[in-house]
């Protein structure tokens, strides 16, 4: 009887074992953080200089402007969008505080400045994706260009420099042994998991990604949370702006080229499917990491940027497949 009993409790917690793996596969970060482990393992075998202390301390730093911007991105693709302008956004709203700053106002209301610029772009492009109904990847692959443009007319095509000392804290100091920029992604991360995770906001976004026509139908206005996405996706390029500004102490209207694609790669990356509906925005954190990593230990390796830019496509490209494979169960 009691051998009976015990081979019972046994099945059942092997039962218990594998339907809480199931769940656990069932995630959209468990394949993320199995990724970004085995990448951050095989970067520590592969060179001894990468679990130093500077060394990921460096990667760390590396990581939050991505993830910042990243943050915007995951808002924008969960609704069956994205936001190509994200860099150059980044680089006028920088661009912006330092001019402001260097005019005399204090780097406070040169920070307002900027975030107020990257949320006019922001709903700029909200407002043709929503109301004009035009499709997000043309509307703000233009706004790109604008942006970018407007940066280099208003700086002449060269970096402003000689900010305020006090600026500098942002992108270069520290708090309780912490880099600045890593508390400002903290913040921006935790204020962004409560938006998703913990308002009808969240849901009204995770709704529209997964049916758009639906959620119109049962009374949400689509069109308002829409142009909201796009504005939050402009403020937090923004942010990033202001961060690599004051790492940089330098207004520069060529920061940021390139940063757009990094971003959808964090998010891609992080589990956030590409056609909206399903995603984590820790599961963004992870995928900046992961590539942060990726990036950090090849370059330790000595891997040529061309073979990098390869090996990075092929992960994206298998990311984007496990994504879609999982969908389609």
């Amino acid at each position: 009887m009691s051998n009976t009993l015990q081979n019972t409790n046994k099945t059942q917690g092997k039962h218990s074992m594998n339907t809480q793996l199931a769940r656990w596969r069932q995630s959209p970060i468990f394949y993320p953080l199995l990724g970004f482990i085995v990448i951050f393992i095989a970067m520590a075998f592969v060179n001894d200089n990468f679990l130093t202390t500077n060394n990921l301390s460096n990667v760390a730093r590396q990581v939050s402007i991505n993830a910042i911007i990243a943050v915007g991105m995951t808002c924008a693709i969960l609704t069956g969008g994205i936001d190509l302008s994200v860099g150059a956004v980044m680089a006028l709203s920088g661009t912006v505080a330092a001019g402001l700053m260097m005019m005399g106002l204090p780097p406070e209301l040169a920070i307002l400045g900027c975030l107020i610029v990257g949320g006019l772009f922001g709903a700029g492009n909200g407002a043709f994706v929503a109301y004009a109904k035009m499709p997000p990847i043309i509307v703000t692959l233009a706004t790109m260009g604008i942006a970018r443009g407007l940066a280099l007319i208003y700086t002449g095509g060269y970096p402003i420099s000689g900010l305020p000392k006090d600026f500098s804290f942002l992108g270069r100091g520290e708090f309780m042994g912490i880099q600045s920029p890593i508390i400002v992604m903290i913040i921006v991360y935790i204020i962004a998991f409560v938006i998703l995770n913990k308002t009808p906001i969240g849901r009204y976004i995770y709704a529209i990604g997964g049916n758009e026509e639906a959620t119109r139908l049962s009374g949400v206005r689509v069109k308002r949370y829409k142009m909201l996405v796009y504005t939050l996706s402009g403020v937090t390029a923004a942010i990033a702006g202001i961060v690599l500004t004051s790492r940089l102490m330098s207004g520069q209207p060529n920061m940021g080229v390139g940063f757009e694609l990094d971003a959808i790669a964090a998010v891609v990356l992080g589990g956030t499917a590409i056609a909206g509906g399903r995603g984590a925005i820790i599961g963004t954190l992870i995928g900046a990491m992961m590539l942060g990593v990726l990036n950090n230990g090849l370059n330790l390796m000595g891997v040529s940027p061309y073979v990098q830019n390869v090996i990075k496509g092929g992960i994206i490209l298998l990311a984007i497949y496990i994504s879609r494979s999982r969908d389609s169960k």
